[in-house]
């Protein structure tokens, strides 16, 4: 199950911005415009592991709705604010915010500190790889694509598993050698061009991810 975000913040371009990069991530979000919304749909959804919040907002701002959160829930909220004055990170952090991010901000960081808040609160597990439709799971050994569980060999399972946690960088056929057959395996280059072929076809269109360098290797690499 996707773990649910409640993006809160007047800005239109703003909540669609920050969805567009957290959808991505293989998260389903929810919006509000306004601060009375936000409470609405909280305590109307009960499942939401994290808020993004914004702090100036019509009818209801943010440390209100943060106020009447935290009477009820220690969901964690990260809250966005475009003063960057120290006095409102401090009322912020007495009133139980999470992380405080001043605006403009990068919405990659803004999703990094998404994921790091829930693995700490156990909402993310690290045991759990998961991006562009592809979703693998460490300890029950399996992966699914778009939803659908593929069957990989203990190898192959190794090699995206490699692959998606060096996601974006350019693997050379040694690194892959030395990483996923370990460093005294003494086979050739072929082997893993042979995984590779095998992995992609399983992959379906998603085995698109993986990338040729040619007269290097690999690169995993989502678009968009």
């Amino acid at each position: 199950m996707k773990n649910r975000i409640l993006v809160v913040d007047d800005e239109s371009r703003m909540r669609k911005l920050v969805k567009d990069f957290l959808v991505r991530r293989e998260f389903e979000v929810l919006e509000a415009g306004d601060g009375e919304e936000a409470v609405d749909l909280f305590f109307q959804e009960k499942d939401i592991a994290l808020m993004i919040l914004d702090v100036m907002m019509p009818k209801m701002d943010g440390w209100e709705v943060c106020r009447t959160i935290r009477k009820h829930s220690h969901v964690p909220i990260i809250m966005l604010t475009a003063k960057g004055e120290e006095r409102d990170e401090l009322l912020g952090f007495e009133l139980g915010v999470d992380e405080y991010i001043s605006k403009p901000f990068s919405p990659k960081i803004l999703v990094a500190r998404v994921e790091a808040i829930l693995r700490r609160s156990g909402g993310l597990s690290a045991d759990v790889l998961s991006v562009g439709g592809i979703m693998l799971d460490k300890t029950a050994h399996y992966v699914t694509v778009d939803g659908e569980r593929i069957e990989l060999s203990f190898k192959e399972f190794e090699l995206l598993e490699y692959f998606m946690e060096n996601q974006g960088i350019a693997l050379s056929r040694e690194k892959i050698l030395n990483n996923v057959w370990n460093y005294d395996y003494f086979g050739e280059a072929r082997t893993i061009d042979t995984h590779v072929k095998k992995l992609r076809s399983k992959m379906g269109t998603k085995g698109d991810y993986i990338k040729t360098i040619w007269g290097m290797g690999y690169k995993f690499e989502v678009e968009g």
